[in-house]
């Protein structure tokens, strides 16, 4: 009777798969915390990282903010939200002063860091694949990644993706 609980219990487990396709600061937190958040549900969970995001495996990460074409974009400051007109992100150096001041939001607010939300998805069992193709394309080296980072291409994805109860494309 146990063993018959035990494979029914696994047959409703629950996976979830998400494709990574954007390296900046503000597009990495959506699937890191989904990625975490489910894993600590006991969501299965598999991200697969190409194109842009292959670079948030990284062992280094330089991530900035995309002020550029990015309308919505509003930080609190001095008790209000200061929108920056689209315009002004392709001023020289808008970008790197838009990221540090997310930086400081983030760290002033008490929200984990790219690098611990990875970090707590190693430790949860997140499985995370870096595309091989998107990895020779641009000449990039596996020995700049993490070192639970798998290598593998979009039929590793889809083997993970057809098992599936939730697909997710950021």
């Amino acid at each position: 009777m146990a063993q018959k609980d035990s494979v029914e219990a696994l047959s409703n487990a629950k996976k979830m798969t998400i494709i990574c396709t954007k390296g900046s600061l503000d597009w990495a937190y959506p699937p890191f915390i989904l990625a975490t958040t489910a894993a600590a549900m006991d969501v299965d969970v598999t991200m697969f990282f190409t194109f842009y995001g292959l670079t948030l495996l990284n062992k280094d990460l330089k991530l900035k903010v995309t002020p550029l074409g990015n309308p919505a974009m509003a930080m609190p400051m001095g008790g209000m939200h200061m929108s920056m007109p689209n315009m002004v992100g392709m001023i020289p150096g808008v970008t790197d002063m838009a990221s540090v001041m997310m930086k400081n939001l983030i760290k002033k607010k008490g929200v984990a860091s790219i690098e611990e939300l990875r970090e707590a998805a190693v430790l949860s069992d997140v499985k995370m694949i870096g595309c091989q193709m998107t990895l020779d394309l641009f000449e990039m080296d596996k020995g700049d990644m993490i070192d639970e980072v798998e290598l593998g291409g979009a039929a590793t994805w889809m083997a993970h993706a057809l098992e599936s109860d939730i697909n997710l494309f950021m």
